[in-house]
């Protein structure tokens, strides 16, 4: 099992304890299993699924609340997909923005677009509207490159 770095996890307790939690057991497999499946958009029930494998005696409830919390805290984003679930993602200081992705309306597949495309759009949005842009969200809908070769 890949774990955080020593600096990630120091980063992750120090936020927690200014908040007045501890890094207990439970909370570090959460969080250990999210940075393992970096990219993979869980749900908390997936992830849940997940910590249950190294974490046996947690229940859905403390995977909750932890996604809850990391996600007050900045360390997790929440991604609504519009498929009715929410799906979470961590949250990388060097980033300006959140990336955008591509979703599969065939097999529901989300990839991640690297890099910010609309730097320049945000740039003619802010002067032509006087509006100072602090994030954005894109999502594109189609059909991935597997659906696509099933179809042929």
């Amino acid at each position: 099992m890949s774990s955080l770095s020593r600096e990630e996890i120091t980063k992750v307790k120090n936020s927690l304890k200014e908040k007045g939690y501890k890094l207990t057991p439970q909370r570090r497999a959460i969080v250990d299993i999210i940075v393992e499946n970096e990219g993979s958009h869980l749900t908390t029930e997936e992830l849940y699924d997940l910590v249950k494998r190294e974490c046996p005696e947690i229940g859905l409830a403390t995977v909750y609340r932890t996604v809850q919390l990391l996600e007050e805290m900045g360390i997790l984003c929440k991604l609504d997909l519009n498929d009715g679930c929410n799906r979470y993602e961590l949250v990388h200081e060097d980033e300006n923005h959140h990336h955008h992705h591509l979703i599969c309306k065939a097999c529901g597949k989300v990839l991640e677009v690297q890099g910010d495309l609309l730097e320049e759009l945000e740039k003619t949005i802010e002067n032509k509207y006087d509006f100072e842009v602090k994030d954005h969200s894109v999502k594109f809908y189609g059909i991935c490159s597997d659906c696509n070769h099933k179809k042929a």
